[in-house]
């Protein structure tokens, strides 16, 4: 599914609409450039989960929980070029065990289950514009 947005207001709401649809144990893989609204993103699913704290980038923290109505796991791989990376940040304890939000996922791409959710987001034509598309869940 292919969505246009025009603000970040807009772009979560289209993730709070996807958290409508998540049975508890989903992976969502982010792909996309710097500053193109993936905590944004995961920020409208928590809010659909009705989470009502804060959302951050996990980029010095490598993850971040959410306790909404399914745990949340908020990974940044921005930093992972090995499988021994990988492996240490506890990726591979946390699948199947929660919702993995995963921004960068370009770098674990091979390391994705089968299953994941692709949200790829790219810049529309305007500077807050976002062109975003969802495969791997009926929406």
């Amino acid at each position: 599914m292919k969505f246009v947005t025009h603000s970040v207001e807009e772009t979560e709401k289209i993730a709070e609409s996807l958290a409508h649809k998540l049975k508890g144990r989903e992976v969502i893989a982010f792909f996309g450039g710097l500053g193109m609204g993936k905590t944004a993103f995961t920020r409208g699913l928590c809010k659909g989960l009705n989470y009502t704290d804060g959302v951050s980038s996990p980029t010095f923290s490598l993850v971040n929980q959410y306790d909404a109505d399914f745990t949340v796991y908020h990974f940044d791989m921005y930093r992972i070029n090995t499988y021994d990376d990988l492996y240490f940040t506890g990726y591979f304890d946390y699948l199947d065990t929660a919702v993995l939000v995963i921004e960068w996922s370009e770098n674990i791409e091979n390391a994705l289950p089968d299953d994941y959710i692709r949200v790829e987001i790219s810049k529309g034509k305007e500077d807050d514009d976002r062109i975003i598309v969802i495969e791997g869940i009926e929406f």
